[in-house]
This record gives structure tokens, sequence and C-alpha cells, in this order.
């Protein structure tokens, strides 16, 4: 037969404590960024946005969505991006302030479009691929309208 010791005093103080509730963590709306740095760059990404609007009008279903702040982890406020443009399948339309992944069944965009402008930078659009591979976009495109090109990535496996 086996006999327990009984508790200490500070395994008794912590058992009978009561929990402390989990800090609430806001999510902003806004990252007080622009959405666009000039008009060219602003008419790309509306025509686009609206156009993806068009083409999927009739699927309440798809949810798509132009600078809107990007929430794939919750509890974490900081992990965030606002894509130019996004397509989430099997999400209904509606309006949202920002797009919280874990509110949303889980599920990730899984079409992303980013308008390229004259002060991105090569390392931030690194930052945002990297971001884009990690939270499970499937399609990612990045158009440049100086150069008039554009480029994607279709994921396979676990990169994009």
């Amino acid at each position: 037969m086996t006999t327990l010791a009984p508790p200490l005093a500070e395994e008794r103080i912590l058992a009978e404590s009561p929990q402390r509730p989990a800090p609430v963590v806001t999510y902003p709306e806004s990252d007080g960024m622009p959405m666009a740095e000039n008009t060219e760059q602003f008419q790309w990404i509306v025509l686009i946005k609206e156009n993806l609007e068009a083409l999927f009008r009739d699927d309440p279903r798809v949810f798509i969505a132009g600078d809107l702040l990007w929430y794939p982890v919750q509890g974490d406020n900081r992990t965030r991006v606002a894509p130019d443009a996004m397509v989430v399948f099997g999400r209904p339309k509606g309006k949202r302030g920002s797009y919280k992944q874990w509110d949303e069944d889980n599920c990730a965009p899984q079409v992303v479009v980013e308008i390229l402008s004259p002060g991105n930078r090569a390392g931030e659009m690194t930052n945002k691929y990297l971001f884009y591979t990690r939270f499970g976009v499937e399609e990612y495109y990045l158009y440049d309208p100086e150069e008039h090109t554009l480029d994607g990535w279709q994921r396979e496996a676990s990169l994009l």
C-alpha cells in the first residue's frame, strides 16, 4: 500500500489560488500605414480587389478584402500583415475590422496579391513572402506596375 505525503503548504496555496484571467489582447484595425504610396499603386489595388469581388460576387462563401489586417495567431497582435488584396475561400462575405484567423475556422487567406510601389524594399517584400509561406497562403502574386511584371508563387508542400 502506498501512502501519499500531505501537500506542501506552497502546493496547497497554489491549488487554492484563484486562476488569473488571461490578459486581454486588443487587435488594432489599422497599422497606421497608408493603403498606397501613390495614385498608381492605389488604382491597381482597387482594380484587383474590385475585380476579385466581381468574379466571386455570386459565391457567398468567398471573402475578399483589401488592405485588411490579418492576424493569424490568437494572443499575438504583433504578428500581422495587411495584404493589398486577399481571397479566402470557405468564409462568408461580410464586414470585418480585421481578419482574425481563429475566428474564421482557422482558415488562412488562400490567395494574396501585393502591388509594388517605389518605396517597397527588398527586405520588406522578402518578409511578406516568408510570412505568407509560414501562415499557409496557397498562392501569392506580386505585381510591379513600373516594370509591368507579375510574379506568382504556388504552395508546394510547406513552401510557396
